[in-house]
């Protein structure tokens, strides 16, 4: 079964050269980091978002237990998605009106799922970090999955 799980944030950081000399290496150092960060997220997600929360040791008590129900739900919707990804490709030459009704409705639920997963987090967060690591978390998934997002729509053709 074809995943499409791929991760990762964006941030790339330019020295002040010349106009020119600042856009190649900003293109550069843009598509290394996004690599490096895709290739951290696939091997240690755990990791990368360990070394961008920067929490206290009390801090990581309240935040690792709230983060792992986090994944373990959003891995249920993500496999959702995949599904609906998946019939898509399967029926992509003789896609049906009412087919292509179904995959949609499956899609945008699942969607939704992810949307309100992230909600109960943040309430469950909030309780127990600070308010800025809650919206630093966030900001981390939310780059992995607009990463994830964009990686998939990239390899799916639109639908004829």
């Amino acid at each position: 079964m074809r995943t499409f799980i791929v991760a990762a944030a964006i941030a790339a950081g330019c020295a002040a050269l010349t106009a020119g000399d600042v856009a190649a290496q900003a293109a550069g150092a843009a598509a290394n980091t996004v690599e490096s960060v895709r290739q951290a997220a696939r091997t240690d997600r755990r990791g990368l978002v360990e070394r961008n929360m920067q929490l206290t040791p009390e801090e990581a008590k309240k935040f690792w237990p709230v983060y792992d129900a986090y994944q373990k739900d959003l891995e249920r919707i993500i496999q959702r998605q995949n599904r609906a990804l998946l019939d898509y490709i399967n029926a992509e030459s003789s896609m049906t009106d009412t087919n292509a009704q179904r995959i949609a409705k499956d899609y945008v639920a699942a969607d939704l799922d992810e949307m309100k997963l992230r909600d109960k987090t943040l309430k469950k967060l909030a309780s127990s970090l600070p308010p800025k690591k809650a919206v630093r978390f966030l900001q981390i998934e939310n780059k992995i999955r607009t990463l994830q997002r964009f990686d998939i729509a990239e390899q799916m053709p639109l639908v004829k």
